[in-house]
């Protein structure tokens, strides 16, 4: 209950919808029921079985049912006395005309208000969830599947559109329609009714029980359908590496195994769903027997106050409880389904956000002077006894070169992901311009860095905007410049439409020289006074990478730079060379001081291997 209800506080303001909503509602169920209790005239007078003398004056006015039904009484046969039989016949079709038409019209009202509660819902659903997604660390990506994110923002809140927001009309409008019907059935016949709740908690029991073995299965058919969905993304994006090793049968068979035990649970949820709605009608239908049978015995032996005109209507009237306790039965069957989806969103919502600003964190104008680590640091999860840096101490001075090399996991990536705050450091200090960067207001610290990475990230979109990426009116002559010092320019205006030629999915219509030129044009276009650049060339061919790294020492002029090293080429020109092993920086120097200590980096420069 408190998932449902936390789901639906997403529908804010309430007052813009509930009372609409509830009013037309209301509205509704009135003349929904006011149809059913003109029954009873129109068996009458087709019976003939009016009494002319009966209720000829008109009762003492009173808040009562029993006032409604007298004055109805008055109402009718005055009508009957004065326009005849066939023209009271007349005015009660007439009225249930009319009281249809009302009743359809605001069911309608009703449900047009529900449906902007449910796209309003959805929309702040979704969008709180991926502006979540955008807000959350890095560790929380490498520690979740993709398939399971793409499930939780389309599947699952698909889920929670269709069964949990699809039920505040039966929650809202339905109950009102049972607490009505009840109304008019005690009013008919107390001794009756009451023998026929007797049976209602048998059913209420069993459909307890298929919802709950409903939700265990709703929850295992969403984590089978996030699995189904990672395997569909990695086989998308490893495509050529399935065909290279001939591995097609393998990936099939990987699917074809999730995706049967998928159909299999589903098939179990659906049947569980689809059994609630017949199970609720057989046991409506089974009292509806036995209020014939028990009804039938008092009429008969005139042991009820009911005529036959009014027993019917009961008979009828009950028929019609069938319908909102089967809508009602199927909506908890269905919001079972919905509860797991929800809970799986809610989930992201709730994730703590590790990293965020201080309540006093700092703007920041520029870069002036240096960066600065002092004695950090880092551990994932801050487990002590697994340290991935340790005890870095290194200054950055405005305007300087620094190359980190070492062995593949030795901490060179991630001491650059320490300055914009990628991870939070476990101990220690890094500060820029003598602020700790926990002080900074992050969007202002990033604002000061440039970040080319060995994994080009480009976004399906023309070429200019992924150069001019989050800038909403950006100059195009800048754009041109920015892919003229990245060496771009000459190929993109080959291109089909040039600048404005759709790249594909992650740029996956260029060239491999071509993304990386695009991604460093993006930092150009950027002007960050500090440059951050992971393994830029290491992916490339010798022709593409003398363009890239002619356009990454174009980058580099006048700007602070962190290289992380993988070919001797881009460090040769460095202020200072750190080398890395195990989180620890072992050795420091110009490239000839480092190679005549006769150390590891020399080892590295001999082997032409710098990961």
């Amino acid at each position: 209950m408190k998932t449902y209800l936390r789901l639906l506080s997403f529908a804010r303001p309430f007052g813009k919808f509930i009372p609409k909503y509830f009013l037309f509602a209301l509205l509704a169920v009135i003349f929904g029921l006011f149809n059913f209790t003109l029954v009873i005239p129109l068996l009458n007078v087709l019976f003939g079985s009016v009494d002319l003398h009966a209720a000829q004056t008109v009762p003492p006015f009173s808040f009562s049912i029993d006032f409604a039904k007298s004055f109805f009484h008055y109402f009718f046969n005055h009508l009957v006395l004065t326009e005849g039989k066939y023209g009271a016949l007349k005015m009660v079709c007439a009225i249930i005309f009319f009281s249809f038409l009302f009743s359809n019209l605001f069911r309608y009202l009703a449900q047009k208000v529900l449906t902007s509660m449910r796209t309003h819902l959805v929309l702040r659903l979704r969008e709180q969830v991926f502006n979540k997604l955008t807000d959350l660390h890095l560790g929380f990506f490498q520690a979740q599947r993709k398939g399971d994110l793409m499930s939780n923002l389309s599947n699952d809140i698909q889920e929670v559109e269709n069964s949990i927001i699809s039920s505040v009309q039966v929650i809202f409008r339905e109950p009102l329609t049972l607490v009505g019907f009840f109304v008019l059935l005690f009013s008919m016949s107390a001794k009756l009714t009451f023998f026929t709740l007797l049976i209602l908690p048998v059913s209420g029991f069993m459909i307890a029980e298929i919802s709950k073995r409903l939700r265990r299965d709703a929850h295992n058919s969403q984590h089978l359908l996030g699995t189904i969905l990672s395997i569909i993304e990695e086989t998308i994006s490893g495509v050529r590496i399935i065909k290279a090793f001939n591995t097609q049968n393998f990936i099939r068979k990987k699917f074809s195994k999730e995706n049967e035990e998928y159909a299999r649970i589903l098939k179990s949820v659906v049947n569980k769903r689809e059994l609630s709605s017949p199970l609720s009608e057989f046991m409506g239908a089974t009292v509806v027997t036995a209020i014939l049978l028990y009804g039938g015995q008092l009429v008969l032996g005139n042991e009820s106050s009911l005529q036959p005109s009014e027993f019917i209507t009961y008979i009828i009237l009950y028929s019609q409880v069938l319908v909102p306790a089967k809508s009602i039965s199927s909506a908890i069957a269905n919001i079972q389904r919905g509860l797991v989806s929800g809970e799986r969103i809610l989930r992201i919502i709730d994730e703590p956000s590790i990293i965020e600003d201080k309540i006093d964190a700092v703007e920041i104008d520029g870069f002036h002077s240096s960066i600065e680590f002092k004695n950090v640091y880092f551990a994932y999860n801050n487990y002590n006894d697994d340290y991935v840096l340790k005890n870095i101490n290194l200054e950055i001075s405005k305007g300087r070169t620094i190359a980190l090399v070492g062995q593949s996991g030795a901490g060179k990536s991630t001491l650059a992901d320490m300055i914009p705050r990628f991870y939070d450091i476990t101990a220690g200090n890094l500060l820029i311009d003598g602020v700790s960067i926990k002080d900074i207001k992050m969007n202002s610290l990033r604002k000061l860095l440039g970040i080319v990475t060995q994994e080009t990230i480009l976004f399906n979109d023309t070429v200019y905007n992924n150069i001019a990426f989050g800038m909403e009116e950006p100059d195009e002559q800048k754009v041109i410049d920015a892919a003229k010092v990245a060496n771009a320019h000459d190929f993109i205006i080959q291109l089909e439409n040039g600048y404005h030629t759709n790249i594909g999915d992650r740029g996956n219509r260029l060239s491999g020289g071509q993304r990386q030129r695009l991604s460093i044009a993006r930092a150009v276009f950027k002007n960050p006074p500090i440059l951050i650049l992971d393994e830029a060339t290491s992916a490339l061919d010798t022709e593409s990478e003398v363009l890239v790294q002619d356009a990454l020492y174009k980058l580099m002029e006048n700007r602070t730079s962190i290289v992380i090293a993988h070919r001797l080429s881009t460090i040769l020109r460095a202020d200072e060379i750190m080398v890395m092993y195990k989180g620890e920086i072992i050795e420091r120097g110009t490239h000839q001081e480092l190679l005549a200590a006769n150390g590891n980096y020399r080892k590295f420069y001999e082997m032409q291997t710098f990961i």
